[in-house]
This record gives C-alpha cells, structure tokens and sequence, in this order.
C-alpha cells in the first residue's frame, strides 16, 4: 500500500482503533477495524467535497448545497417513533391478530402519531 494516499488514517487513530478491537475475536477484529476505516475515509472524503464547494463563490448557496449533499450522504436513522410506526404497519399487515389486539394496536399507534418525534 502506498504512503502517500491524501485519505490515510493517521496512526494514532490506526492505533486506537487496533486497541479497541484487539479483544475481538480475529474474524470480528478484521470487519471492525476495516468498517472504521472504510467510514473514516468516506467521512473525509465527504468533508473534502463540502471545502470544494465552499470554496466557489459563484455558488449562490453554498451552503445549502453542503447541507443537501450531507443529509443525502449521511442519513439520519429513522427515530424510535418512526420505527415503531413501521413495527405496527407490519404486524397490522399481516391481519393475523384477534379484534381486541388490532383494537390495541389502533391505539397505539394513534397514540405514536401524536408524539412529537
């Protein structure tokens, strides 16, 4: 592997990461450690393009794009709410419960889409 790729991790951080997965069984420690990797250098490639587009001035909103291309690169996850709404829809899909249940279930989840996420 070359030296002198722009996106290598610095080996204080190599070295954290090897620390922190070195307990790991060796077949987990390999994922671990490369996932880390693999998600470092997305990350700095991520801010990498956000610098370039900040540094056109001709861009009318720079950093409206900056922050479209962020949310479109690094979803939020889904809150709790929402996943328990996708939790209910399945179980009330599969119309395999008695009335009183899916009455329950009606409940809840009107009570869920109340909640403020």
């Amino acid at each position: 592997m070359t030296d002198n790729h722009p996106i290598t991790p610095p080996l204080k951080l190599v070295h954290q990461w090897f620390l922190g997965a070195k307990a790991m069984p060796v077949d987990q420690w390999v994922t671990d450690v490369a996932t880390q990797a693999a998600r470092w250098g997305a990350d700095q490639e991520l801010e990498a393009c956000c610098g370039w587009i900040a540094a056109y001035p001709w861009l009318d909103h720079p950093e409206l794009l900056i922050k479209q291309l962020r949310a479109a690169r690094r979803p939020k996850p889904p809150s709790l709410k929402e996943q328990a709404l996708e939790g209910l829809t399945r179980i009330e899909s599969t119309n395999d419960f008695f009335s009183n249940q899916m009455k329950d279930l009606a409940t809840i989840r009107r009570a869920l889409e109340a909640l403020d996420d």
